[in-house]
This record gives C-alpha cells, sequence and structure tokens, in this order.
C-alpha cells in the first residue's frame, strides 16, 4: 500500500516567521526514514500504511505543542492500496507524457 500524506503543521502564535518551529517538525520526519519532499506549502511524505502517515502527524504536533498556545494544520491523504513508490511514479508518469518538470 502507499499512503501519500501531504500537510503543513506550524504554530500561528509565534509571529511572522515560524521556520524555526517548522525545521523541528521537519527533522523529525527526516528522521522517520520515509520518503518525503519539502515544500514552499508543505510537505508530501509516503509511507506504507495509514497508521504510519498518522504517527507522523501526531510526532509534529507533539514537538510544536510544549511551546505553542495554537497550532495551524493542514492534512491531505492519497491512499492507495497495491502500489508502492506513488511520490516518484506519480512524478514519473507526467514526465513520460510532457518530459523533466521542476521538482
Amino acid at each position: 500500500m502507499s499512503v501519500l500524506l501531504e500537510f503543513a503543521i506550524f504554530p500561528i502564535d509565534k509571529g511572522e516567521s515560524v521556520s524555526q518551529y517548522v525545521s523541528k517538525v521537519i527533522q523529525v520526519i527526516r528522521e522517520s526514514g520515509f520518503t518525503y519532499q519539502l515544500t514552499p506549502m508543505g510537505t508530501i511524505i509516503e509511507t506504507e500504511t495509514l497508521a504510519e502517515a498518522l504517527a507522523l502527524v501526531q510526532q509534529s504536533y507533539n514537538i510544536l505543542e510544549p511551546n505553542c498556545d495554537r497550532v495551524y494544520s493542514t492534512v491531505k491523504f492519497d491512499i492507495r492500496k497495491g502500489k508502492s513508490q506513488c511520490m516518484a511514479g506519480k512524478i514519473k508518469s507526467v514526465e513520460n507524457i510532457i518530459g523533466e518538470v521542476n521538482k
């Protein structure tokens, strides 16, 4: 199974720049060992199960919660049985049609 998780999570009570908080979340994601892609508006992660994806969301919140009174998050899932490496595969599908794209 492939679970693509696209999410953003950050405090909204810490001023205009929150990169120091987002960096802590990205560190947790990086240490998880799952394939991920940081974008300007969020992070895309591929896990094998929904439980793994949800655990990353929970761990991310746990990093922010001790120092933040208000946390904002958006979460999207694409869950597909019988597939793996969908993150790379979706990009490759488009590139097969139109050529290389920015990643």
